[in-house]
């Protein structure tokens, strides 16, 4: 039976050059429902891979609390946890094939050869490899490899699975379609996990939840839907995908002026008239135009075709530039540099940022 996690005041500090500390994480408190992944996000030094080592044990919290279920496991070396992490580098023995890779923790557990040999078969059809038991780690690739070291995991029937960065390894193909595997095979078998990256897109593609962090602290936690459209923070919007920015000034309960044009938004916190804000607008929640009507006049500074989508820089006078991402740019021509242009933003898609942000 998998286990839910609980993260209470978690804090971990480490000794500095000057003779100090540093705080590598923050009153932390997190609670990972019981069968779910949970991606832990940020940029390097933000303290995500801090936080799962404390969950996996293999580093001790300078305070705080961890549970798996109702267990306390600040106290638990790593064997102790029932948890299973997969690594960066794959770890799998070149000396020995696939089937004995998998089957080498259920070995050190001294169980029976039948029940070994169930477990690692199922195993291997389930992460796609049962015709390659027979086969050395160096017959594989680097995809099939990934899944060995993923298979090794699972075959142990943890109640937690760790994910430590464990596609950074692989060409972006690749990582694609191991993303998509990962996250169909943790559906199936239904074991918490928690999944560390820095890629965004690979957050948003495999979590059910995302905990953005940044500077040890977590910046905000939601669905990937709730974490593109409606950041809690400046950085959360800049550090996932793209974003436009931009001070606005309320005009009423509904209405916007953003650089000197007024936009009708639906969705607004209570702002007084007269209230500075800054909004945040996704680049492909922009219409723009080379002729016709328009919130905001622009200037094409940089056109890029990057096959799915266009990619444009534009200058707005007042309010400065923005990225606008046009779809299926092969069946219209591409606008060249230093046209004029004209850019609608969708209401909807306007996002105000909260007052922390402004302060």
């Amino acid at each position: 039976m998998t286990d839910a996690i609980r993260i209470s005041g978690l804090n971990k500090l480490f000794a500095s050059p000057d003779g100090g500390t540093v705080a590598a994480v923050k009153d932390i408190d997190l609670d990972i429902a019981a069968g779910k992944l949970v991606t832990l996000l940020g940029p390097s030094g933000c303290g995500k891979t801090t936080l799962l080592r404390m969950i996996a044990g293999f580093e001790e919290p300078t305070s705080g609390d961890i549970f798996f279920g109702d267990r306390r496991v600040n106290d638990d070396p790593p064997n102790r946890r029932d948890t299973a992490m997969v690594f960066q580098s794959y770890a799998i023995f070149p000396h020995l094939d696939v089937f004995e890779n998998v089957a080498f923790g259920l070995r050190l557990r001294k169980l029976p050869t039948a029940e070994i040999d169930e477990r690692v078969n199922r195993v291997l059809e389930q992460t796609g490899l049962g015709g390659y038991a027979k086969r050395s780690p160096s017959q594989l690739s680097g995809g099939q490899q990934q899944r060995v070291a993923l298979a090794r995991c699972i075959v142990m029937e943890p109640k937690v699975l760790l994910f430590d960065e464990p596609l950074s390894n692989l060409d972006a193909k690749l990582r694609e379609q191991m993303r998509i595997e990962i996250r169909e095979l943790q559906q199936r078998v239904g074991i918490t996990s928690v999944y560390v990256t820095h890629d965004q897109v690979e957050a948003m593609s495999i979590s059910d939840e995302i905990v953005v962090m940044n500077a040890g602290r977590i910046e905000q936690r939601g669905t990937p839907h709730e974490i593109y459209a409606r950041p809690a923070s400046r950085f959360v919007a800049d550090f996932i995908g793209k974003a436009n920015f931009a001070t606005v000034t309320v005009v009423d309960g509904g209405t916007l002026r953003i650089g000197g044009v007024e936009v009708a938004v639906p969705d607004m916190p209570g702002l007084e008239a007269g209230a500075k804000a800054e909004v945040v607008v996704r680049p492909e929640a922009v219409r723009m135009a080379e002729t016709g009507q328009g919130a905001f006049q622009g200037t094409v500074r940089r056109a890029m075709f990057l096959g799915n989508v266009a990619e444009y820089l534009v200058e707005i006078e007042g309010i400065g530039e923005w990225l606008v991402d046009v779809a299926n740019p092969a069946e219209r021509h591409m606008v060249d540099m230093g046209a004029k242009v004209v850019l609608t933003p969708s209401p909807s898609s306007v996002h105000i940022l909260p007052d922390r942000e402004q302060r």
